[in-house]
């Protein structure tokens, strides 16, 4: 039975990408102020760009003041930055610097038309607040999750404990960004079951406003963009393991040979060893494929607090 509710399902999902993909804004919901959970890398770039962009008023959450501050100063050093290159004009950044608000109390999002949740990919973390969301936010406030591989459907049941009522888990989306957010212009939607069609069609055309090129993919483990980039750097990660290729052969081969801005190790390190080996395990997991196992030495690194970029050591030096 459950192949065959399989086999139904993702053709199913299928259609509707390409139906709304085809439709997008037919039916979407007017945006006038966003919540942004996480003030972290992921999460104050989708809060920048939608003040840039979007020209919404911007909410957005931590719960560490220490991470508000460290992020809205960051944001005030990317708009000077963007300002000296003459990419905007001084006003333009004091409008969008103007409309992003601080808080480290998630009730602030009581009034917001639409909220994009960038916390660490941590399950139970994700259903805690997409529970406490479905009963702060109005009502007609579309519910979205930056997740890069948890299963929509699952945080969208969050929101509810009775299946039967698709009040809030109709409202659940994914809008999984590309890191950093400011340059990557993809960004990928993701439906649950549950989705409705206006919380898809308003998920593509806020993204749209905020200069976004959507694609819409199933919910499936690692959705499309992780689904083929996760096991890609995770493979170079192997080859260096076993000795296959130096980490400068490795990088070298793959930009010069195929044309990509950095290499495999060098993009783990900025995406974060942590969040790569992350997905993989959730792949791994879902999937129950080989083939997705995640490398020893990338939960080596892991485990020695190697993160990458952020941590300011990975597989470089930062």
């Amino acid at each position: 039975m459950a192949s065959i509710i399989a086999r139904r399902t993702l053709p199913q999902v299928a259609r509707r990408a390409r139906y709304f993909s085809s439709t997008a804004a037919r039916n979407a919901a007017e945006v006038k102020s966003l919540g942004v959970i996480g003030a972290g890398q992921m999460g104050l770039g989708i809060a920048l760009v939608a003040a840039q962009r979007a020209g919404v008023p911007v909410t957005l959450i931590d719960s560490s003041k220490a991470s508000l501050d460290k992020g809205v100063s960051f944001a005030e050093k990317l708009l000077a930055k963007d300002v000296s290159k003459q990419r905007i004009t001084q006003e333009q950044a004091d409008k969008a610097r103007s409309l992003l608000t601080p808080s480290t109390a998630i009730e602030d999002l009581s009034k917001v038309d639409f909220v994009i949740e960038a916390v660490p990919e941590i399950p139970k973390l994700k259903f805690d607040i997409f529970s406490q969301l479905a009963q702060i936010c109005p009502k007609h406030a579309i519910l979205a999750t930056n997740t890069s591989s948890i299963s929509i459907t699952k945080i969208a049941a969050a929101t509810t404990k009775d299946p039967k009522d698709t009040s809030a888990s109709s409202r659940v989306v994914s809008t999984h960004f590309m890191n950093p957010v400011p340059v990557q212009k993809g960004v990928e939607i993701i439906s649950g079951l549950q989705t409705s069609a206006e919380t898809l069609e308003t998920a593509v055309a806020f993204c749209k406003a905020m200069g976004k090129i959507a694609s819409v993919s199933a919910d499936s483990p690692g959705f499309l963009a992780n689904r083929i980039l996760m096991p890609y750097i995770n493979e170079a990660v192997i080859c260096l393991e076993t000795g296959v290729g130096d980490r400068d052969s490795i990088d070298s081969i793959m930009k010069n040979g195929t044309n990509v801005p950095m290499g495999p190790l060098q993009l783990a390190d900025f995406i974060g060893l942590d969040t790569c080996l992350a997905i993989m395990k959730v792949l791994h997991t879902e999937t129950g494929d080989s083939k997705y196992r995640p490398s020893v030495l990338l939960a080596k690194m892991v485990d020695a607090g190697w993160l990458g970029k952020k941590s300011g050591k990975g597989f470089y030096d930062y």
